[in-house]
């Protein structure tokens, strides 16, 4: 018989936010992937729990994948766990996950702790529909570029940043998006330091450098979603996927299309299409 792979959430920071049923997996399992070996073997101690370990992370995981495939399909079980939270939120584990299924292996969810999910259920921004941007590109002219294509996202945008970067990060937010929307920012959510700070796109760097002890830790971002108006205009992408569709399809076809794949207005992707068709036949 094959074994099963179990996708463990385990604590984003207090130990006492792990679930029973996590517990009882790690136990019982044959072997535990863990993204850094020493971060788990924490936890597992403090539980008690003596599983052997593996290492699991970004720079190893697609040449692990193969052999802790191999052990799954020999029947034994494997769980696997992040540093924090929930495996591939951010975190390694996408290769072995994709091969179990591949190979028909069950992949069973054991859920728990997520930063981005514990962030927004507190920030007091609209939750009904959201983007997980996870950690954005690692230098200026990427990010700004990335946060430009964002400018016009109606849903409530989530990101993750590390201490090392916040202040940039927050610098390109305010050089990017409407000086007045509203930031939220989660440091180091269920620690001893958790600290929830509400603000504003334009006010948020001064509000930091004026606390400089705030710049340590791990942060979640939450970046209040474009009002009507803003939404109005489509970004770079959601203008790029119009046009594509608008070479190979009819106009309602296209504007349909290009609302599913990019969350854009329909009114606007609409208004778009006539100004480009309009555009189109003056020139010809």
């Amino acid at each position: 018989m094959q074994g099963c792979l179990y996708v463990v959430a385990t604590p984003i920071g207090n130990l006492g936010d792990i679930t029973l049923r996590a517990l009882e997996i790690l136990r019982h399992v044959d072997l535990i992937a863990a993204e850094d070996t020493r971060h788990s073997r924490r936890l597992l101690d403090h539980y008690g729990i003596t599983t052997p370990l593996v290492s699991l992370h970004a720079y190893n995981e697609q040449g692990k994948a193969p052999s802790l495939l191999k052990e799954l399909q020999a029947g034994r079980n494997v769980a696997l766990v992040a540093d924090a939270g929930t495996p591939l939120i951010s975190d390694p584990g996408f290769p072995l996950v994709a091969a179990a299924r591949e190979a028909d292996i069950p992949v069973i969810p054991i859920p728990g702790p997520c930063a981005a999910i514990a962030a927004l259920s507190v920030a007091g921004l609209p939750t009904h529909r959201f983007a997980f941007e996870g950690f954005l590109p690692r230098t200026q002219s990427a990010r700004r570029a990335h946060l430009r294509r964002l400018k016009a996202e109606p849903r409530t945008m989530v990101f993750y940043e590390t201490s090392h970067r916040l202040k940039s990060c927050l610098e390109d937010l305010a050089a990017v998006f409407p000086p007045k929307r509203r930031l939220v920012i989660a440091k180091e959510l269920t620690k001893l330091n958790e600290r929830l700070i509400s603000t504003s796109v334009g006010e948020a760097i001064e509000l930091f450098l004026s606390n400089p002890e705030w710049l340590k830790g791990e942060f979640v971002l939450l970046v209040e979603g474009a009002n009507e108006t803003e939404s109005e205009v489509l970004t770079e992408q959601q203008r790029h996927v119009l046009e594509l569709l608008l070479e190979e399809c009819p106009v309602r076809t296209a504007v349909s299309l290009a609302a599913k794949i990019t969350a854009a207005p329909h009114k606007t992707l609409y208004r778009a299409a006539l100004s480009r068709q309009k555009k189109i036949e003056t020139l010809s």
